[in-house]
């Protein structure tokens, strides 16, 4: 996976799912958060995540099972993406 650490979007969205993170930790520690605000947060930080797995099988799956091949076909590439995005959450 040398190919990531050069992709900034990947970095960046890693980067707001570390501050979404930390403002849990800063909610849980002021007394008068509710524990709505930290559930809102949790749910927040899933989705993130999810779209980053998204984004890292995608690269994966162009960088290192499908580079080269002949018989790649963007549509079906597309529609297997949004399957997986569908039952990944």
């Amino acid at each position: 996976m040398s190919h990531l650490h050069q992709n900034r979007k990947i970095l960046n969205r890693i980067k707001r799912i570390q501050g979404q993170v930390s403002s849990i930790e800063r909610t849980l520690l002021t007394p008068e958060s509710s524990c709505l605000d930290v559930l809102q947060q949790v749910a927040a930080i899933k989705g993130a995540v999810n779209g980053l797995l998204q984004q890292l099988l995608e690269q994966h799956l162009r960088e290192h099972v499908l580079k080269g091949d002949q018989n790649f076909n963007e549509e079906e590439m597309q529609q297997y993406l949004s399957l997986l995005e569908r039952y990944s959450k």
